[in-house]
């Protein structure tokens, strides 16, 4: 009896020890985005607002070898970026309020000033002391007894209001009423938040980027546009309803804030998040500081090339929708959601994506039991997943940048062999390592095909793109097979990204097993990057990509970005 246990719990330990556990010596990664999801307080409370929806339009099964989704999402779900355009208004409009950072929308903000070193402003004494309807106000006082307590804020850090507000009342509906709609309606005390006379304090400070775990960064009920404007008439940028500040030291953590780079966002969805390590977050403090930030993620417009077509009619994955609603008349603009597929841009490919969950009852078409059937006679069981987006560790999703061209591989099929992609296989890999150094556990491995930059464009000449490779009238682009993915698996990669529409390519077959690579083995991919061939071969470059937290999610938009 006593060896059983003794099994039982050897058994037990080794399961606790799941893929995502962090050693000792690696960073601590700290997520401060709250889950997105239709029974949650996600979405502002207001009926000119839309609700968050997830569709799994098609899930694994005779009609797909994938699990997909399309999403229903405004800027303002779950923890969000506000930039100037939403108080500020567009300087060539020449309203009272127009101002120089009319015009930087989300799409347009440098991505160096979605980072910095996060400066913890405890305000937790101002929790729920106010009266019903109002929030606490945080005044320049507070900023200030923090300064005095550590250092003076600058520029370059990141001024985090920490009062616990999400950390205690984001809850599942209806308990979730307390995070916003019971303050409206006069319920419950307002989220602390600053009066316009600290905002004033910290541009006086040069302080670019903040961020508050209250639902808002505008104090209830009469103060919330001029606290918006106080701030953003400056060109600040800054997250609300953020979580777990409490979790950060009261400075020196490199705090990073990155969402889908929707055109002309006003405010934007977004993944939060912090990295505690006394060599990577100097390193990457430095490298905002110093602006050294490269953009990856293509802008993503109606219109555009964003989603897979497919291959025959009927398999098209949703179109990109922006969809305006609530006209703000003193800004000259619509609010506007997305309705848009789970893998629109620059986005995650989580392994729940090609596994089905365990005990899932699986019926492939004939065709694709062929493919299953020669994957697992050479690579092993396909296996089963429950990892959707939100259940990805962020360290996943970051590391140290490492960038293979694959270019050369274009345009060495023959016309009777599309349609098709050029394989990348293991020896492609073997040689960039002998050329550039041998890769490394946690490396971020990038396959820079060239092929969006080239081939992102508008309409009528977006078909390179996707269509015509998809049809067999031009090459697919340079895509990694089986092989690939299994050796960067034993030299200990958990993210391989590209520079293409994703990592499949055209070829449906090895594609599947690409993905079935990947899922099986806990690996994730990034696909739809742009702009590889920015990233230097030196300063040390530091990729940084997050998807969106929605639960039960099979892909995940994002954005990423490099730091050197």
């Amino acid at each position: 009896m006593v060896l059983f246990r003794r099994h039982a719990v050897i058994l037990i330990s080794l399961l606790a020890f799941r893929a995502d556990s962090v050693r000792a010596d690696e960073p601590r990664f700290i997520d401060h985005s709250l889950i997105v999801a239709p029974d949650y307080p996600c979405t502002w409370p207001h009926p000119a607002f839309p609700v968050f929806l997830i569709h799994h339009v098609r899930t694994i099964g005779p009609e797909s070898v994938y699990n997909i989704d399309t999403l229903q999402i405004d800027g303002n779900t779950g923890t969000q970026l506000d930039v100037p355009p939403h108080s500020v208004v567009r300087p060539e409009l020449k309203r009272p309020k127009s101002g120089p950072f009319g015009n930087s929308f989300t799409d347009v903000i440098e991505p160096w000033q979605f980072c910095g070193e996060a400066c913890v402003v405890d305000i937790r004494d101002l929790l729920d002391q106010a009266p019903k309807g109002m929030s606490p106000l945080v005044k320049r006082a507070h900023v200030m007894r923090f300064e005095k307590k550590h250092r003076a804020v600058g520029p370059g850090d990141v001024v985090l209001f920490r009062s616990d507000y999400s950390d205690k009342y984001y809850r599942p509906l209806p308990e979730g009423h307390r995070f916003i709609a019971d303050i409206l309606n006069r319920k419950a005390p307002g989220y602390p938040d600053p009066d316009p006379d600290c905002m004033e304090y910290l541009a006086s400070r040069k302080v670019m980027i903040l961020g508050t775990d209250s639902a808002s960064m505008g104090p209830l009920p009469t103060l919330a546009e001029p606290t918006h404007y106080a701030g953003l008439k400056y060109g600040m940028v800054w997250t609300e309803s953020g979580t777990a500040y409490g979790k950060l030291p009261p400075t020196g953590a490199f705090y990073c804030t990155l969402g889908p780079r929707h055109k002309k966002g006003q405010y934007g969805e977004i993944r939060a998040f912090s990295i505690v390590d006394k060599e990577l977050s100097p390193r990457l403090i430095r490298a905002s500081r110093a602006k050294r930030a490269i953009e990856l993620s293509p802008v993503l417009e109606q219109g555009m090339p964003i989603s897979n077509p497919g291959a025959l009619p009927g398999r098209h994955r949703q179109p990109y929708l922006k969809v305006d609603f609530q006209y703000a008349e003193t800004l000259d603009l619509y609010n506007h959601l997305h309705l848009m597929d789970g893998q629109s841009g620059t986005s995650l490919v989580p392994p729940a994506y090609a596994l089905p969950k365990a005990g899932q009852d699986v019926t492939y078409s004939p065709t694709a039991r062929g493919w299953l059937q020669a994957y697992e006679s050479k690579y092993g069981p396909r296996g089963t997943s429950d990892m959707t987006t939100e259940r990805v560790p962020l360290s996943w999703t970051c590391g140290n940048a490492r960038v293979i061209d694959v270019r050369s591989l274009g345009g060495t099929l023959k016309p009777d062999q599309l349609p098709d992609s050029p394989e990348i296989t293991a020896e492609h890999i073997k040689a960039a390592e002998r050329q550039h150094g041998s890769l490394a556990p946690g490396d971020i491995v990038i396959f820079r095909t060239g092929h969006i930059d080239e081939h992102y464009r508008a309409a009528p000449n977006e078909l390179g793109m996707w269509s015509d490779p998809l049809a067999g009238k031009s090459e697919g682009w340079p895509a990694p097979g089986p092989d690939a993915i299994v050796y960067l698996k034993s030299k200990g990669i958990r993210c391989v990204a590209t520079d293409a529409p994703d990592l499949g390519g055209v070829n449906q077959r090895r594609a599947a097993m690409t993905y079935w690579a990947l899922g099986s083995r806990e690996m994730v991919g990034v696909e739809f990057l742009h702009n590889v061939g920015a990233i230097p071969t030196e300063g040390n470059p530091y990729f940084l990509f997050a998807a969106l937290k929605i639960r039960d999610c099979h892909g995940g938009p994002g954005r990423a970005i490099v730091l050197y």
